[in-house]
């Protein structure tokens, strides 16, 4: 599948902001079944753009704008070649064991009530790893309401369990966080998702999740949509958690308010996407 992505980030700044730094994971890599065809991240404003690569193999962008800002925009317009992996990664960098992703951060600590989901999956399912995390992703899409609202911050897996509801990034935390709680390592995935089905286009990136598996090595499980990633996936950039991936992470020097609007367009079919 080939897939077009254009992605616009907008802030604004009341009153102005006197200077920007952004730390953008934004940029995908190629690996079996993920190509980049082409890819462009811009800026509305004249800022210092470096690019290099974070302790996970991620590539990143660093932005620094002076100001007085009042508004930024930051871009992204690309183009993926795509083919379903049956949710197996493989060619990926990799720059760390797998032990390092049994870490706990904040956002993905399994409190009691994850835990005790997790030990009753894993008791129902004697016949290895691959079954259970299989077993927590049809059990978070049944059970946990996905929410699409980008404009909210990512919840603590504990919290979005507890309210039965969240976004892609919650349901994310909570599997990685169930994962890591039996010993399973499992790390964030952001990117994004070209749903042929959906009738309106997203208002923001996706999220989703890995879990090692032995003798397949790092499987990819989207408990938003219920199933494996597919050729619909595009890959970006991975963490222990949502801040570790997020796709613009920064701050501003200022008083005042900073509101952000997100709007995506992701299209299969080759045409031009307004988003």
């Amino acid at each position: 599948m080939r897939i077009r992505v254009a992605h616009e980030t907008v802030y604004t700044y009341d009153p102005p902001a006197s200077g920007v730094i952004q730390v953008l994971r934004a940029t995908p890599r190629n690996h079996d079944g993920q190509y980049v065809l082409r890819w462009r991240v811009e800026t509305s404003e004249d800022c210092r753009f470096d690019q290099a690569e974070d302790a996970f193999g991620n590539i990143t962008h660093t932005l620094t704008a002076a100001g007085p800002l009042s508004r930024l925009s930051i871009a992204v317009d690309g183009e993926v070649e795509t083919q379903d992996q049956n949710g197996i990664v493989r060619g990926a960098v990799e720059r760390f064991p797998p032990g390092l992703f049994l870490r706990d951060t904040p956002l993905t600590t399994a409190d009691a009530n994850i835990a005790e989901m997790v030990a009753k999956l894993r008791d129902q399912k004697q016949d290895g790893v691959l079954s259970v995390v299989h077993a927590v992703l049809d059990h978070l899409h049944e059970e946990i309401s996905c929410d699409p609202d980008p404009a909210r911050a990512a919840a603590a897996a504990s919290e979005a369990l507890a309210l039965r509801r969240g976004s892609a990034q919650d349901l994310a935390h909570i599997f990685v966080a169930a994962c890591r709680s039996i010993e399973i390592p499992a790390r964030y995935v952001s990117g994004y998702f070209c749903d042929p089905d959906a009738e309106e286009e997203q208002v923001a990136g996706h999220a989703w999740a890995e879990a090692f598996v032995p003798d397949l090595g790092w499987v990819a499980f989207d408990p938003a949509n219920g199933f494996c990633p597919t050729e619909a996936h595009i890959r970006v950039a991975v963490g222990l958690d949502y801040l570790g991936a997020a796709p613009v992470r920064g701050s501003r020097y200022g008083r005042g308010a900073e509101t952000m609007r997100f709007a995506v367009g992701a299209d299969s079919s080759g045409r031009q996407v307004q988003s």
